[in-house]
């Protein structure tokens, strides 16, 4: 069963979030919660159903994003009569380990996530982001910038994703949607405790972005003036730099 409120849906602007099971996502479904309708993309519908009840205007996007069929089946009869405001790609995964010990598969799994995935779902919501001159956000990660040993294959993904941004941003510049990439830096969330764990260092919170600081982060970005566009932001921890 679908949780949402459609009377408060008609006068918000929608955006799509994915990865709202917690970390980042989580945070933005709660950043945008009092001026949008929120669809709430993710795998566990229970969660995204509970997670929809808590907000003014939500209701749950269930899907498996590498599955083109689940993808298929999710977006059928998805209303988005007045287009789409923004879409917000915040799923994500972390595949570490060197060249020397990652298989094939390894690197497949890891740009099917993080920009294959990406790619398609923001295909298939193109019209509708055009309809509504939306804005594109692309969760992308300090890596993105700059790459570390044993962690080739995220980098690259990342690397990868900033590459993609940069060239829909420029062949959606006539239809007047704003592609963003946003750059955080270290973040409380279970994928740093994952990076700490393989970088087997000691889990500093006190040293992180706050989930919450890079929502407001992409809140800025989603809200920005119509004659603007943020092309890129980098953001740190200001206790690391």
């Amino acid at each position: 069963m679908t949780a949402s409120h459609p009377a408060a849906r008609t006068s918000r602007p929608v955006v799509l979030v994915t990865g709202v099971n917690r970390g980042i996502g989580r945070a933005v479904a709660h950043e945008l919660a009092a001026d949008h309708h929120l669809l709430l993309g993710g795998r566990d519908e229970q969660t995204l159903a509970a997670l929809a009840a808590e907000l003014p205007s939500a209701e749950p996007f269930v899907a498996e994003l590498t599955d083109p069929a689940d993808l298929d089946r999710a977006l059928t009869g998805l209303a988005l009569e007045e287009g789409l405001a923004g879409l917000v790609h915040s799923a994500g995964i972390l595949v570490n380990g060197s060249v020397e010990e990652l298989t094939p598969a390894d690197w497949e799994r890891n740009f099917a996530v993080n920009v294959t995935a990406v790619s398609e779902l923001t295909r298939r919501l193109l019209p509708a982001l055009r309809a509504a001159r939306g804005t594109v956000v692309a969760v992308n990660s300090g890596s993105g910038y700059a790459a570390k040993g044993d962690r080739g294959a995220y980098s690259a993904s990342k690397f990868a994703l900033r590459a993609w941004a940069d060239a829909l941003r420029q062949e959606e510049l006539a239809a007047g949607v704003r592609v963003s990439s946003v750059h955080p830096g270290r973040v409380d969330t279970d994928m740093q405790h994952e990076l700490r764990a393989a970088e087997q260092g000691a889990y500093e919170a006190e040293q992180y972005l706050r989930p919450a600081t890079v929502a407001a982060a992409i809140g800025f970005v989603l809200r920005a003036p119509e004659d603007a566009v943020v092309t890129s932001l980098d953001l740190r921890p200001r206790a690391i730099g």
